[in-house]
């Protein structure tokens, strides 16, 4: 017999997220989905730059005078980010969160230069002091912001949850970052479109994707246009403005983490991106500013 394939939508990290897996009953499926939910909450709660009594919300109120002590999770995400930082050239820089005081996505008007200079000022990674599990941003009004990578790891943290309570079919969806747990109950992959950029209702592409993790980078999320030109929220990190090579990249990875940074470094690596994506060793499949596409390995299943 089959096993039945239970849906529970909710809301987290300001994004419509979804667990969908299978279980014997209705009742062991809401059991173990409440226990992901509440990891990914709980996450959110402790790590979100939007949470006045989250851990880095007391590291940004600290900036230019305290060290703080970071719990082991923090410590892991701040040395993830700067992996990231090193990875990508510096482009990869959770101290750009800054770059927003100057753009305003809710209306459609550049930002003025002078404002721009000084948060860019502030963008500085390599300045930031770690000491054990002490960290402290020299400089006031500095901050830092897992929100690149957040709904990633915590979309992974989910999932390894539900595969330690014995989830074999499924997947944790956050807000488009997607890892899978299994097929589904048949045997068959899940079909995944991935959204045209240009049309909210239309698909791009489907991917079948029985595990692994899927994650998607683009600039249809949050934009402006002024001029008749788009500026999207993905900001390059040294000049304070927005990314426009890339309407979008999708990346298949082993873990949504990975996909996630994959796809978001591509964005900002602009016409650099191919040799980029082509040395991750990941499954990809992109499409740039004039609505080429380009891709690899796309069906590609992960372990």
């Amino acid at each position: 017999m089959v096993a039945p394939v239970y849906r529970f939508p909710f809301r987290a990290m300001a994004s419509p997220c979804e667990i969908r897996l299978a279980a014997p009953d209705a009742h062991i499926a809401g059991q173990v989905a409440r226990e992901a939910i509440a990891d990914v909450q709980g996450i959110e709660a402790d790590y979100s730059r939007y949470r006045a009594d989250s851990i880095v919300s007391r590291i940004n109120a600290a900036a230019g005078r305290d060290f703080v002590e970071c719990d082991d999770v923090a410590c892991q995400l701040l040395a993830y980010a700067d992996h990231l930082y090193r990875t990508s050239d510096g482009l990869f820089d959770i101290t750009s969160g800054v770059l927003r005081r100057a753009w305003d996505f809710r209306q459609p008007r550049l930002p003025d230069p002078a404002v721009l200079a000084a948060t860019r000022a502030l963008v500085d990674w390599p300045s930031v002091r770690r000491v054990g599990r002490h960290v402290m941003l020299p400089r006031a009004g500095m901050e830092i912001d897992f929100g690149g990578f957040g709904k990633e790891y915590a979309a992974d943290r989910a999932a390894a949850l539900l595969l330690r309570r014995g989830i074999r079919h499924g997947y944790v969806n956050l807000g488009g970052d997607m890892r899978f747990l299994g097929p589904q109950p048949d045997g068959q992959p899940w079909q995944i479109g991935i959204q045209d950029p240009r049309d909210p209702e239309g698909i791009a592409a489907s991917i079948a994707v029985s595990q692994g993790a899927l994650a998607t980078s683009g600039d249809y999320e949050r934009y402006i246009e002024v001029g008749g030109r788009r500026y999207c929220h993905i900001l390059n990190p040294r000049t304070g403005m927005p990314v426009s090579h890339w309407r979008s990249v999708s990346v298949l990875a082993p873990l949504a983490v990975l996909a996630g940074s994959v796809s978001t470094i591509a964005m900002l690596k602009e016409e650099g991106a191919l040799p980029f994506l082509a040395a991750s060793g990941a499954s990809w499949f992109a499409i740039d500013g004039a609505g080429a596409t380009y891709h690899h390995k796309v069906s590609g299943e992960y372990a």
